[in-house]
């Protein structure tokens, strides 16, 4: 059985930062790893994938501000948000995905196993 747990959503100001958290209850060489958000009212939308090798994707809308990486145990990966805006405010979600495809999808239909969420919440 797998099980996913995130942490480190909170409230920051515009142009703040936050890390959230998500550790997997099984070791991840065998999945993909995502990151999604859902802001009230719109559908649940991609932030980045991770396969075990490191090898990374983002959305655009998260490209250069966020960061996506996994500790050396493979148990624990990080999203590392920086320059925040409003409009990244939404409930933040870790996913899991198995089999691992020739690429982690950004698309959250394609992932088997997720996270209650975090909330993450920036003002203006």
């Amino acid at each position: 059985q797998v099980h996913l747990a995130e942490s480190g959503g909170g409230s920051v100001e515009a142009g703040g930062s936050l890390r959230l958290s998500c550790t997997i209850s099984v070791e991840m060489s065998s999945f993909c790893m995502g990151w999604f958000r859902q802001a009230p009212g719109k559908e649940r939308e991609g932030v980045a994938s991770l396969d075990s090798a490191g090898l990374t994707r983002y959305a655009d809308s998260v490209k250069d501000r966020f960061t996506f990486s996994q500790d050396k145990a493979k148990t624990t990966v990080y999203l590392q948000m920086d320059s925040l805006k409003p409009e990244d405010t939404a409930m933040y979600y870790c996913a899991a995905k198995s089999p691992v495809p020739w690429v982690c999808p950004l698309s959250h239909s394609d992932y088997n196993y997720w996270g209650q969420g975090t909330q993450v919440t920036v003002s203006s």
